[in-house]
């Protein structure tokens, strides 16, 4: 309930009109989205219109554009990158497709359209790895944490801090008792929770800073136990795969996978996230 009216205040504000869409490449971001205004001749329409015309290379060319405009203004849209995930899947590029989704939920990790169509191509993969069993706590944390993106934790946590700052001045000069005393547990509620959606926030935006992920863009890449050509094969990784950068050396980075292996892989068959 509390998303969707943010939503509905973001999209009064911001003049979104999004169609949403639960196959993969079919939601595109309409004229005037994200918060990007468009300089010149490529316009969020223009590249629009050539994925409904599908002429997807071309699509894909303008929402490159757009993006390194917003990235030169320092305003990246996750609404941006999800149209250049659809645009990249159907051209069959998977691993950018699946490097774009990954990016756009950074960016807005609480976007359903953008996990489903992740989770889409995803399937596709030829990779097949289990993962590794988490703490109940570690996943509860990650599933609450990713209900806003850091923006809308910063900003609800700036909301409770105005209502906690507003419990204070009731607990200091109201007289009756009972207005004292709901005022006292009320901004002992709404400390606690302002803290907890500052730590969200914290959160996110540091996991969106460190860049520690990566996608496999190699057909097939090797995965070596050191960072040498010559040393053993440890396993292979195709197209798609989501890996963790651990360390890097010369030309190599130390990955791990979904299941806790870790191996060394060329530079130049990932793409940071």
């Amino acid at each position: 309930m509390i998303r969707n009216i943010l939503i509905f205040i973001l999209i009064l504000c911001g003049g979104m009109e999004v169609a949403l869409s639960r196959e993969v490449g079919d939601s595109i971001l309409q004229a005037g989205d994200a918060g990007v205004i468009a300089s010149g001749k490529t316009t969020p329409e223009i590249a629009a219109q050539a994925y409904r015309n599908q002429d997807y290379k071309e699509s894909i060319a303008l929402y490159e554009e757009l993006i390194a405009q917003g990235t030169a203004e320092d305003r990246v849209s996750a609404q941006l990158y999800y149209n250049l995930g659809n645009a990249y899947f159907r051209d069959n590029q998977l691993g950018k497709a699946i490097l774009c989704y990954e990016r756009a939920l950074l960016l807005d990790p609480g976007d359903g359209d953008i996990r489903h169509n992740l989770r889409f191509a995803q399937n596709r993969t030829v990779d097949r790895i289990g993962t590794a069993g988490n703490l109940f706590f570690t996943n509860w944390f990650r599933g609450v944490r990713n209900v806003f993106s850091s923006n809308q934790w910063a900003t609800t946590g700036v909301i409770l801090f105005i209502l906690f700052l507003a419990c204070v001045g009731v607990y200091l000069f109201m007289r009756p008792l009972w207005a004292r005393k709901s005022a006292f547990y009320a901004g002992v509620a709404l400390f606690l929770l302002m803290i907890t959606a500052n730590i969200f926030a914290f959160s996110q935006k540091s996991e969106r800073i460190r860049r520690d992920s990566a996608i496999v863009m190699a057909g097939a890449a090797t995965v070596n136990a050191s960072p040498d050509a010559n040393s053993s094969q440890l396993f292979e990784l195709h197209e798609g795969t989501k890996v963790k950068i651990r360390n890097s050396d010369g030309n190599w980075f130390e990955i791990r996978i979904a299941d806790g292996s870790v191996g060394w892989i060329r530079q130049q068959e990932v793409e940071i996230i």
